[in-house]
């Protein structure tokens, strides 16, 4: 880090860059895919409008962010890497600097542990968090695992309930995804459990760790038996950011507007979207989908090919779904970089 940050509680460079995105306003649009993987992110920017100036930046924490335009409707394309930290560093640097309604939509990868096959794509509709639980003894003599989970109650990991995703978005990427020639059989929509680690709270068993984590995949079905399709790292986190955003984005802008507005402008609207998982309190939509390259029942795994046909398909479909949302105010401005010419 070379500049100075300002505010311990929300910190800024001088010139309003957030610390860990490295952004600030007019840098990043209203309607935005992210993605772990930068190379995706990468593979995304190849789809955007070549006659519009593209924008790209890495923050020193390793965040990417490509905007420019779709169709001619600006675009961000934002890759996180993995974890729900690095989710809650993006989606709140990024409300920070942006007016108006936020559409967030994760194109990710997972692994299935439902009805899904390697290959086929999963709608998250909702999401868990499937996290360590810290006061969970280690014990030395396994033996009496069982014999303390019987009189205490207490377990390894903590499920938690669901929160949801926008309908409506999660439906406009199924239609899509099967416009996009996706067989509606390879399309899943169901619940994502998040986990807080890659391999402890998913399931995996590694000998040079006490993880007590035998049989929690059959846990997680147990807990939500019809529904429970995918695991990966990300999408509670951004759901839950969601469903906390408050209309504060809009209060401002609307503070604004009226300071500066002259006779005859229209005031702001505040968005009157009620789908599930979105209320007109909040001041981000999101929604999640992503392509199951494992199968955990099986360990069958995705042909490398097949996912480079799936990561573009899949991208045009999530670029075409932000198309189609309308927004009452987006972040406007001659400074942002969307606006620069080639």
């Amino acid at each position: 880090m070379n500049e100075k940050f300002f505010n311990a509680n929300f910190p800024k460079s001088a010139d309003g860059r957030v610390s860990h995105i490295g952004i600030k306003r007019g840098e990043i649009a209203n309607r935005i895919i992210t993605v772990g993987d930068l190379n995706r992110a990468k593979l995304f920017l190849k789809l955007l409008d070549s006659d519009t100036a593209i924008f790209q930046r890495q923050s020193h924490r390793g965040f990417l962010t490509i905007t420019g335009k779709y169709k001619g409707v600006p675009i961000s394309i934002v890759g996180i890497g993995m974890g729900s930290p690095m989710m809650d560093f993006f989606v709140r640097e990024a409300r920070a600097i942006i007016d108006g309604t936020m559409i967030i939509i994760r194109v990710g990868t997972c692994g299935g542990i439902g009805k899904s096959n390697s290959g086929d794509v999963i709608i998250s509709k909702g999401s868990f968090a499937v996290t360590r639980n810290y006061d969970y003894p280690i014990f030395e003599n396994k033996m009496i695992v069982q014999d303390y989970e019987v009189k205490t109650k207490e377990r390894p990991y903590n499920i938690s309930k669901v929160f949801y995703g926008d309908e409506e978005i999660c439906n406009l990427i199924q239609k899509q995804l099967i416009n996009s020639g996706i067989p509606n059989s390879q399309i899943i929509q169901g619940l994502n459990a998040t986990c807080d680690s890659f391999y402890s709270s998913q399931g995996r068993h590694d000998e040079n760790f006490e993880d007590y984590n035998n049989g929690l995949i059959e846990t997680i079905r147990t807990k939500y038996p019809e529904e429970a399709e995918s695991l990966e790292m990300e999408t509670f986190m951004l759901y839950y950011l969601a469903k906390c955003s408050t209309d504060a984005p809009y209060r401002s802008q609307h503070k604004v507007s009226n300071e500066l507005k002259k006779d005859g402008e229209q005031k702001i609207k505040t968005s009157n979207n009620t789908q599930k998982g979105f209320t007109s309190r909040n001041s981000i939509r999101a929604a999640a989908t992503m392509i199951a390259i494992s199968n955990r029942k099986t360990n069958e795994t995705i042909d490398p090919d097949k996912l480079n046909y799936l990561e573009r398909t899949v991208g045009e479909a999530v670029l075409k779904v932000l198309l189609e949302i309308g927004l009452d105010e987006e972040h406007i401005g001659d400074d942002c970089v969307w606006n620069l010419k080639v």
